[in-house]
């Protein structure tokens, strides 16, 4: 490799590392991070509700302690209450952050710290996958390259969730896998147990990467039992096992999981041109976001458009490119990893309805299969000597384009406080400012699961001086000595409907997200 490549890929290696960390303290703690800190500190959604159904006023401490370990909570309740309440959501990245978080802190950017810090082991895992797939070590490098400045991963990185975690252990079980059949031996079949093991322990779609593995070994062995197919089955019963006492817990309490997850599988009536200008959203965020999400207006999409589409016929001559010069067993590995996913994602949303497939974070396997044919595609086109100039040229254009256009958006996205990646919760400063303006604020919210951590993911930006009064669906009794009371619930709230048919009480909006068309903040007076 050419010294002034070298560089500049060592460059935009520190730059990738850099900007895992830049701002991560200024971003918004959002609503599924705030349920991150509140398993590893140990509580359950029953306890918490139970003990804020007291009808009293509280302040941002009582309502945070939610968010912070807790002495008499162990690691034991960690895995309690996620076991109960939220079985979908393996345990290993909750223990391990909790173990982190009693080291440094409970603070988000602590909690965020231990994301970013896992997201570096990418590096490796991706470089031994590439030098296993790929004979050029340059694929390997350029391959970093890509992922060091990939808005997408920066994204995740720096959130207080389990992706960064699955796409280490999706790398190093693919890895494990090619290195396993290369060698034969019993000690690299055990490697791939245990890091199918730990790839199950973090996301229950790692099951889809165990499915493309098994696809990937069955036709490299031309639909015959081999030894290598005889160690796999061996191999992937020992990572189930392991995995088996999770699988029971995940069963018994199915219910508690299926209603926590009920928003993934809800049935969207869009028609299915908007399906598709989704699903093409979150394929090229991985390489240029600007923000852009559902709610943006089409005149800003617009001259993106032409963008987006260079980019995709980029990315469907390299998976061509795949598969017309590499050995089958390379390219069929990356289309197993690829296809799999979104077999199972992609086709029931666009059949049956759905919106699993909309949230990027759930095709991590597409997004990296996609990310190894575009690294071998430019790898093999910037510095082969049997390749014309011209072409080397054009694919050198092609590669820092992409790369520039990766930095623009990290550059872009580190500044924001809330970027498409937050959910709902974009409107938590203009909601947190109104409220900090007041001289004695009091927040009424309701009782239950969305608008009470909604409320304690605002907390982390709202002043000491304000309180709460957290309600079930009831008119309460609003205590005096306030100069302002809130309401913090959406229009189809049963509180605010209730506070709305009240002779006692007037109810006014006060903050509306045009972007979701959603009020989120009322002002409330005493008739």
């Amino acid at each position: 490799m050419k010294a002034k490549l070298r560089f500049l890929i060592v460059t935009i290696l520190v730059l990738g590392i850099f900007c895992r960390f830049l701002n991560i303290d200024k971003k918004i703690y959002w609503f599924d991070e705030t349920f991150t800190s509140f398993r590893i500190a140990g509580y359950t959604e029953t306890e918490a509700i139970a003990q804020l159904s007291e009808q009293k006023v509280i302040g941002i401490e009582d309502l945070q302690k939610y968010q912070r370990l807790n002495p008499s909570k162990t690691v034991v309740d960690t895995i309690k209450g996620l076991a109960l309440e939220e079985p979908q959501l393996p345990p290993l990245y909750f223990v391990l952050t909790r173990f982190w978080v009693q080291m440094w802190g409970s603070t988000p950017t602590v909690t965020r710290s231990f994301s970013a810090l896992i997201s570096l082991l990418a590096f490796p895992c991706l470089y031994w996958l590439c030098r296993e797939l790929f004979e050029p070590p340059l694929v390997a490098w350029v391959a970093i390259a890509i992922l060091a400045v990939s808005p997408f991963h920066i994204l995740y990185a720096q959130e207080a969730r389990p992706y960064s975690l699955w796409i280490v252990t999706i790398l190093l079980s693919s890895a494990s896998l090619l290195r396993a059949m290369r060698l034969k031996n019993p000690s690299s079949w055990t490697l791939y147990a245990i890091t199918t093991a730990l790839g199950l322990y973090t996301h229950l779609f790692s099951g889809l990467v165990v499915i493309a593995h098994a696809i990937y070994l069955v036709a490299t062995a031309g639909l015959r039992f081999t030894k290598d197919v005889a160690n796999f089955l061996i191999a992937s019963f020992a990572a189930i096992l392991i995995f088996s006492p999770w699988v029971v817990l995940f069963f018994t309490h199915l219910r508690s999981a299926a209603s926590t997850t009920s928003w993934q599988s809800e049935r969207l009536r869009e028609p299915i041109l908007s399906k598709l200008v989704a699903l093409a959203a979150s394929f090229s965020r991985t390489y240029i976001d600007f923000g852009f999400n559902s709610s943006t207006r089409i005149i800003y999409l617009i001259p993106l458009a032409p963008v987006i589409l260079i980019l995709f016929s980029i990315l469907a001559y390299s998976i061509y490119f795949l598969c017309r010069y590499t050995r089958k067993e390379v390219w069929l590995f990356i289309l197993s990893l690829m296809g799999v996913n979104a077999i199972a994602l992609i086709l029931p949303d666009l059949i049956l309805g759905g919106n699993r497939s909309a949230h990027s974070r759930y095709l991590l396997p597409w997004h990296l299969g996609n990310q190894l044919a575009l690294s071998y595609l430019i790898a093999t086109q910037i510095t082969t000597p049997f390749v014309k100039v011209w072409r080397q040229k054009f694919w050198q254009i092609i590669a820092i384009a992409l790369l520039s256009v990766g930095i623009i958006s990290c550059a872009i996205s580190s500044e924001a406080e809330a970027w498409w990646s937050k959910g709902l919760n974009d409107s938590n400063r203009p909601v947190a400012n109104i409220i900090n303006t007041t001289s004695r604020p009091l927040v009424l919210s309701e009782l239950s699961r969305y608008p009470l951590f909604n409320l304690i993911s605002v907390s982390h930006i709202l002043d000491s001086k304000v309180k709460f009064l957290i309600v079930k669906p009831t008119v309460p009794i609003i205590p005096d000595g306030f100069s302002d009371v809130f309401v913090y619930v959406t229009s189809k709230s049963l509180l605010r409907r209730k506070l709305a048919e009240s002779p006692d009480y007037k109810i006014e909006p006060v903050y509306k997200d045009e972007n979701q068309n959603e009020t989120w903040l009322w002002k409330l007076e005493k008739i």
